[in-house]
């Protein structure tokens, strides 16, 4: 990959300063009382996206992260359009798959630091970060199948949205890394906490402590991303991808989404009780939903139509052992 030749804000962005850019003040939060912006929120959108494409075609939706003159940097106004695009995903009943990536040659070169100052205080540094968070969580928990299509660079924020995708899809001459530690401030949103799930505490330490720019081969050899591609086919291994994805039975994909990213997070016998339910579901879901000693729904009609079945369980328990563990 050729060296950056031009100039950004984000901690993966090594291109020399742009003599025209916004002067940083001394202090990185001296003008916070002046110049706060919200942490990042839906609730900020009211027009339509000027950093971001979003193109809805059926069953496969885009989202396309577009500042490449800052090699897409999360800027504040990007993070609002990009966690409004990402819940317009999530109420969608007909989007199945969602593929990330970036305009511009380049995935995503992390938070834009020259708008750092806007963040505020300890507190709203903290507030911002928990929307950042929430954008992440957002994106992790979507029902639908989430694939990241990486070129350029993915560090900081960018390596973060990669993380909480669920299939990552490189182009080979792609880098990654988590270079904050040399901006001398720490990740938020899963540089520490989804890198040492994914890869372990010690290979997570070594990227973070390091802050060193890695190939995607060794992004691909850690297990931190699926494949990696030559470059001129990396449109087509995405679309390969969600064709594979489309073919399969859209509710057990659901399911095993949910209980795989549940069930890492428990131990082991909570775990399994995730997959005997999931089990269950797709019995019932597959036709097998009437279970003999089940009522089949006559619970709920009895409490609307206050039936002799509500009149018999109500009667037998509302004043069972109310009187406390001792009988008189």
């Amino acid at each position: 990959m050729e060296p950056p030749t031009a100039s950004g804000g984000a901690p993966g962005d090594d291109r020399p300063p742009d003599p025209n850019a916004p002067e940083v003040p001394p202090t990185m939060f001296e003008r916070f009382r002046r110049e706060r912006a919200d942490a990042p929120s839906a609730h900020n959108v009211a027009a339509a996206y000027e950093q971001l494409r979003f193109e809805d075609r059926g069953p496969v939706a885009y989202i396309t992260l577009d500042r490449p003159e800052a090699r897409n940097a999360l800027s504040i106004q990007l993070s609002d359009e990009l966690i409004h695009a990402l819940e317009t995903v999530r109420d969608s009943e007909t989007i199945k798959v969602l593929v990330v990536g970036g305009a511009g040659g380049t995935f995503c070169a992390g938070d834009d630091i020259t708008e750092m100052s806007r963040w505020g205080d300890a507190n709203g540094v903290m507030r911002r970060v928990a929307g950042y968070q929430h954008m992440a969580d957002t994106l992790e928990r979507l029902d639908k199948v989430t694939v990241a299509r990486v070129d350029g660079y993915a560090v900081g924020g960018g390596l973060e949205i990669t993380m909480a995708c669920d299939f990552v899809v490189a182009a080979a001459s792609a880098r990654w890394g988590m270079p904050e530690v040399d901006v001398g401030i720490t990740p938020g949103w899963g540089g520490t906490t989804r890198l040492a799930r994914l890869i372990g505490r010690r290979l997570a330490k070594e990227v973070n402590l390091l802050g060193a720019l890695h190939p995607a081969s060794r992004a691909a050899e850690l297990t931190l991303w699926n494949r990696v591609v030559p470059d001129d086919r990396l449109d087509t291994e995405v679309q390969s991808l969600v064709d594979v994805l489309l073919s399969k039975n859209q509710q057990a994909v659901r399911q095993l989404k949910l209980i795989i990213d549940n069930g890492i997070e428990a131990d082991l016998h909570t775990a399994q009780a995730f997959e005997k339910l999931s089990a269950g579901l797709t019995g019932a879901v597959n036709g097998g939903w009437q279970v003999a000693d089940a009522d089949q729904g006559k619970g709920v009609v009895g409490f609307w139509n206050k039936d002799s079945l509500w009149q018999k369980r109500r009667g037998l328990a509302k004043d069972f052992w109310t009187d406390g563990p001792i009988a008189e």
